[in-house]
């Protein structure tokens, strides 16, 4: 765990050499899937994935694949993160509101583009873990909370952009419904059966607008908090 890590073995994780080489190799393949914004392939850049990658699986920590974490989890692949974070199309005006925290990793790069990203998960753990790793980092702009994802955070709403980190089998209308005008949600939807996929929700108005990103894998979206974990 990070906290047993020591800060010289987390500055190492973070400086090493190789670690630069895997991470302009995930901005290439970004760059060749069209993803072109520069904010946003910084952000990817200057956050260390390694950091956020438990120990077991570090060395697969810039494989274009999703990774296992605490709490029975999984880490976006990259490319998947990339993908949720040009298509949010976040800015420095933007207050941001990110259902399912896990290692922190998403919501590090979305602190490097937003005013403020507000971020909870039904796992203490995994928050306690992530706010090490932000403070690492010097992350002031995330406030993280221990919550029932499923039902957003309205005392803080409207949110300008929203992303869910877990599978919804329908849209996820309570927090839709948190979305200022013009606000954007981005969450996987569908079930098993029918096939999940990624898809963008903007309120313009009463209205809402839907927009397919193709297909996606996550872990279910559950209601509740953890009692043990």
């Amino acid at each position: 765990m990070l906290r047993r890590m020591g800060a010289e073995a987390a500055f190492a994780v973070e400086e090493d050499e190789e670690a630069h080489v895997h991470s302009a190799s995930i901005i290439l393949k970004l760059r060749g899937m069209g993803i072109a914004d520069r904010a946003v392939l910084k952000a990817i850049e200057t956050v260390p994935r390694a950091l956020f990658v438990p120990e077991k699986w570090r060395h697969h920590a810039y494989s274009d694949h999703e990774l296992p974490i605490d709490c029975g989890q999984m880490m976006s692949a990259p490319t998947i993160v990339g993908l949720m974070t040009v298509s949010l199309d976040v800015s420095d005006r933007h207050s941001v509101l990110e259902i399912g925290t896990g290692s922190g990793y998403q919501s590090a790069i979305l602190s490097r583009l937003a005013r403020r990203v507000t971020t909870i998960d039904r796992f203490r753990k995994l928050v306690k873990a992530a706010e090490l790793r932000w403070q690492h980092l010097g992350i002031r702009n995330i406030t993280a909370i221990v919550g029932d994802g499923a039902q957003g955070w309205a005392r803080q709403a409207p949110f300008d952009r929203v992303l869910v980190n877990a599978g919804c089998e329908t849209p996820p209308v309570n927090l839709i419904a948190q979305l200022s005008d013009q606000g954007i949600l981005i969450a996987p939807t569908g079930d098993g059966r029918g096939g999940q996929r990624l898809t963008l929700f903007q309120r313009i108005g009463r209205n809402v607008d839907t927009r397919d990103l193709g297909p996606s894998r996550f872990l279910p979206l559950v209601s509740g908090v953890a009692q043990s974990l």
